[in-house]
């Protein structure tokens, strides 16, 4: 028989184990966040180009984030699987064009790429690989091309104001969903697009509509900054 000490051991362990798979699979839903440069950029912050040169002026991502119905999010899953440069050498050069890092000092987007991948990916690990997990973010961003929706209604990043509900409209007959636009604030106190979340099933393909928004918000008419 074994001992009482044996299989509290053993039930503990399998305590461990349970939680740790909860920790990276229980999740509702993804943010899917796009960013402005010139909003980024023009802040009292300031940014840095990477060092592979100034990004085009088009939406980056900025992250693809596990999130809970109650507005709550999980984070920094696993510490024994952290980001791995050689799992994504095939989407590098991507990466760097369509997920570029801004902040200073300038970098290459690795330590960008880690931060995601150690914060937000691993708790979508047992859905999406490392790999997997940067591809799903490259393919969301092709699949909505912002700027493009953004431009066919007539809004351009041309440092003038627009209604928020025109942009709001514009991404949303051009996807079919509906965004949440975050702000941020110019040098000169003047509030302006920033970024936009869209919501995506568990598997990080489909676009789905959000069943609960980030907090904050925007003044009825905002400012589309030039990059």
């Amino acid at each position: 028989m074994e001992s009482k000490g044996s299989t509290l051991t053993k039930l503990l362990l399998l305590l461990n184990i349970s939680l740790v798979l909860c920790a990276s699979e229980d999740f509702d839903f993804f943010y899917f966040v796009q960013q402005w440069p010139g909003s980024y950029c023009d802040t009292q912050k300031t940014c840095c180009y990477p060092t592979t040169g100034k990004p085009d002026a088009d939406f980056g991502i900025h992250g693809l984030w596990p999130n809970y119905n109650d507005g709550s999010y999980p984070s920094n899953c696993d510490p024994n699987n952290p980001f791995q440069e050689s799992e994504i050498s095939d989407l590098k050069s991507s990466l760097q064009s369509n997920w570029p890092t801004l902040a200073c000092p300038s970098g290459d987007g690795i330590q960008f790429w880690t931060h995601e991948w150690d914060k937000h990916g691993t708790c979508s690990e047992s859905v999406l690989k490392q790999h997997d997990y940067f591809q799903a973010g490259l393919s969301l961003r092709e699949k909505t091309n912002l700027l493009k929706a953004l431009n066919s209604a007539g809004i351009q990043p041309d440092g003038q104001s627009y209604s928020l509900s025109s942009i709001k409209g514009a991404i949303k007959d051009a996807i079919g969903f509906t965004p949440f636009i975050e702000c941020n604030v110019d040098t000169s106190g003047n509030s302006q697009l920033y970024q936009v979340y869209l919501c995506v099933d568990t598997s990080g393909s489909n676009l789905i509509e959000c069943t609960v928004f980030p907090k904050g918000k925007c003044g009825s008419d905002i400012q589309f900054p030039s990059f």
